[in-house]
């Protein structure tokens, strides 16, 4: 499958409502700003396991000299200029992102799943939502949430969300991406590659049902320059926060 970078670094084209990577029996849907919410529903992708995988890799600080996405919409031209010569002493970062998500069930209980405290969650008995690994490299395996979404009808809403741990707050120094992976249907892509060199953390997508109780996913990319507790005030989720640990080393929550 072709990935949503090397769509970009292919050139810009014309589609349909939404952009598409890959052929015509397998491809991804983006969620961008301007189209931003798609209805699981309507996709016939909102029953079995939904599989919601972070990966990424790292890159040096504008090393490639490649036009990153929002370049290249503002000036599609910028991906025919020669690549500048940059020095060899601009070394590599050290990034940990973390895959997270905030649940509010039907009948009031909420929580999150993350690796901070081992709340790795449950995928047949509530919250429905459970992580599966903890990647500290990126790649192509990355890291994965399941949601049960035979127990839709339960889970009233779903923050995904992205956070640094650990090593430096630098976003952009990481070329990342969540995929949505549902049982049926085409997969969904959302590319976390806007510039926000100071945040620790990213609302991802939120995943709630609409006013006709369709099942919708709608894109957020919403950087923060604090930790879980922050993301909760913004969206209102009211959970108590404390201090979380990883792999014994002390980390904030």
């Amino acid at each position: 499958m072709v990935s949503l970078w090397e769509h970009w670094r292919g050139g810009m084209r014309r589609g349909p409502r939404f952009d598409t990577v890959g052929g015509p029996t397998t491809y991804a849907m983006e969620l961008t700003k301007r189209h931003s919410t798609v209805s699981l529903t309507r996709q016939g992708a909102d029953s079995g396991n939904l599989q919601i995988n972070l990966s990424w890799r790292m890159r040096s600080s504008d090393l490639d000299g490649r036009p990153r996405r929002g370049e290249l919409l503002r000036n599609p031209l910028a991906m025919f200029k020669p690549e500048p010569v940059r020095g060899h002493t601009q070394g590599m970062v050290t990034v940990d992102l973390d895959l997270a998500c905030m649940y509010e069930l039907k009948d009031g209980s909420k929580g999150v799943v993350q690796s901070l405290g081992g709340l790795l969650g449950e995928i047949n008995a509530p919250p429905y939502v459970k992580l599966s690994g903890d990647d500290r490299f990126g790649g192509s395996s990355g890291e994965t949430i399941y949601v049960n979404l035979d127990h839709k009808d339960e889970i009233k809403r779903l923050l995904v969300f992205v956070y640094i741990y650990d090593g430096t707050p630098a976003f952009d120094r990481t070329q990342a991406v969540v995929t949505l992976i549902p049982g049926s249907g085409p997969r969904i892509e959302i590319g976390l590659d806007e510039r926000a060199p100071e945040a620790r953390s990213c609302a991802v997508l939120l995943i709630e049902h609409d006013n006709k109780g369709h099942l919708v996913a709608r894109r957020e990319v919403r950087y923060v320059y604090g930790f879980q507790s922050e993301l909760d005030r913004l969206y209102g989720w009211g959970l108590q926060w404390g201090r979380g640990y990883k792999n014994k080393k002390a980390g904030r929550t």
